[in-house]
């Protein structure tokens, strides 16, 4: 069988299994978030923390209680990690540095687990599992619940209210990622991922030095960084590092695991909205867009250019040979598509046109089908953009389930898609402009340039993942890098959430003949476009002069 068949089928079982689980869990989080009952554990939370679950909460006070546990998290994290020394299973680690620290609390709290150290070289078991799974698990809740809002603002008519913040917080940990993780742990490790709480260990000589590993409750680490959209590795490698992900078939279903509730969301928006077909419409715009990006990045790395591609099947650099170009691939895309950042390969090694694809994947909002809730909203906003966009082609006031999309609207949906490419581009920028920071590129030229603008796509999109050569451990990179991931994570939910409370706000706008379908292909063919011209116009420079020259060149 050939590479590329077998790419081939990877592709079509990995397709099969979402399918099979979109309807049952979709539907399943659509009762989760309209529950009005609470599970004793989920009453105990709530005394704990001295929140009332009913109670109906405005835009303001939802956004306050994000950003308030965010601020409680971000320090709870940064403070754990400089008295590590002092805990017991530090394996002998020191303290973290106060950059990197900050670093890593804001990576981890804004769901993007941007990782500048070495995983099991840094962090002892009690800073991995009481400190970053832990938060693994609730800035995803965080994003799914923020999603739900915005959702109960089109679903919800002449009233302010969105639901509990404290609520959706517990119930999406509780009743979703903790369930599904349990059984996704338990899979990892009949595939061969380790779990356990071992020490280091000497396993031999490796080139004239010692060579030493140590254990951790890795398998449960895994499942959720890829469940959560979150992607920090327990090791420097990450997904290519065999503890985490030992064979093809723990690399297809980590992938599976990444897509599966960005993919499903789109139902529980549907039952929620009260029309199956908006979310459709929803999941097959997503759905063409990551389609694509897959076979476009497995043609351009499978092309044969030269003896050295073709005696290897492809370009097979900076790949696990367990893994080869298709698995490769396919986790390439499915991890920039949404913002995991999880990599079972370099993606600094791969041709230039296929970096671009990483980058652009990025930089499109990650919307495909995108993290776990912020996927959701930021499809959502796109929607509300391609609305408008049809209105101005016909002379009609825009609408969208209902909802007059106006002047407030639009505004708020512009500084939302705006907030992005100028934390992206201007922090590039500054970096280039400066003569210390292009001091940490290992390349120079069309790669090296590539390498500082992953840096900052990946960190204000929250995805994390990094393009390899470029030494980030910097005081300079640490802190600009925490602050892109910060700002990029929550101003965006600041107008997600203001938008959700206008929209609930709003009367119902009755159907008429002239109302936009926005439950047909023509319209999620619509948006597809919209999505990639706005894209293609904000990073277009930039993308020419870094992967595009480099693709274009060799």
């Amino acid at each position: 069988m050939s590479s590329q068949v077998a790419g081939l089928l990877q592709l079509i079982a990995l397709i099969a299994a979402l399918a099979l689980a979109y309807r049952p869990l979709g539907d399943y989080m659509a009762r989760v978030y309209s529950s009005e009952k609470n599970y004793r554990p989920e009453k105990w939370i709530y005394k704990a923390i001295g929140a009332n679950p009913a109670a109906e909460m405005r835009w303001p006070a939802y956004l306050r209680g994000v950003l308030a546990f965010s601020t409680v998290s971000v320090l709870f994290l940064y403070l754990m990690q400089r008295v590590q020394g002092s805990l017991p299973g530090s394996l002998g680690f020191s303290s973290i540095d106060p950059d990197q620290a900050f670093n890593t609390a804001a990576s981890f709290v804004a769901n993007t687990n941007w990782q500048s150290y070495y995983g099991e070289q840094a962090m002892g078991h009690v800073v991995q599992t009481g400190g970053l799974a832990v938060q693994n698990f609730l800035s995803a809740a965080v994003g799914m619940a923020v999603a739900v809002a915005l959702v109960r603002g089109f679903a919800r008519s002449r009233t302010g209210e969105l639901g509990n913040f404290w609520a959706d917080l517990v119930r999406g940990t509780v009743r979703i990622l903790i369930p599904i993780s349990v059984i996704g742990a338990i899979v990892l490790v009949a595939c061969g991922a380790i779990q356990n709480f071992s020490g280091i260990h000497q396993v031999g000589q490796f080139m004239g030095g010692t060579q030493e590993w140590n254990g951790g409750a890795v398998a449960s680490q895994e499942v959720i960084k890829e469940l959560g959209t979150n992607g920090g590795g327990y090791f420097n490698a990450n997904s290519s590092h065999p503890f985490e992900n030992p064979n093809p078939l723990s690399n297809l279903f980590e992938i599976f695991l990444i897509l599966l509730i960005p993919f499903s969301l789109t139902r529980t928006f549907g039952r929620m909205v009260g029309s199956l077909k908006q979310g459709y419409a929803i999941l097959g715009a997503m759905a063409v867009i990551w389609i694509g990006f897959t076979a476009l990045m497995m043609w351009t790395e499978f092309a044969h250019r030269g003896p050295a591609f073709e005696i290897a099947g492809g370009a097979m650099e900076g790949k696990e040979t367990r893994f080869g170009i298709a698995g490769s691939s396919i986790f390439a895309v499915a991890t920039t598509l949404t913002s995991t950042g999880a990599v079972n390969s370099f993606h600094s090694s791969y041709t230039g046109f296929g970096g671009g694809i990483t980058m652009l994947g990025m930089q499109l909002g990650e919307i495909a089908p995108g993290g776990v809730g912020s996927g959701l909203y930021g499809m959502l906003i796109m929607a509300i953009i391609a609305v408008f966009i049809a209105g101005l082609m016909v002379g009609r006031t825009p609408e969208y389930l209902g909802k007059k999309i106006g002047t407030r609207q639009i505004k708020l949906a512009a500084c939302y898609i705006l907030i992005t490419p100028a934390l992206v581009l201007g922090f590039t920028a500054v970096a280039m402009a400066l003569p210390t920071p292009a001091d940490s590129m290992t390349n120079s030229g069309a790669h090296g340039f590539s390498e500082i603008l992953y840096a900052y796509t990946s960190g204000a999109n929250n995805n994390g993942s990094a393009f390899a050569g470029l030494n980030a451990d910097t005081q300079w990179f640490n802190t600009t890098i925490g602050i892109a991931m910060l700002l990029g994570r929550f101003l965006p939910m600041v107008f997600v959430l203001a938008l959700a409370g206008s929209l609930a706000e709003q009367k119902p706008v009755p159907e008429t003949a002239g109302t936009l379908r926005t439950d047909k292909p023509l319209y999620a063919g619509l948006l597809v476009g919209t999505i990639l011209i706005i894209t293609g116009l904000t990073y277009f420079p930039a993308l020419a002069l870094g992967p595009l020259a480099e693709g274009l060149a060799s």
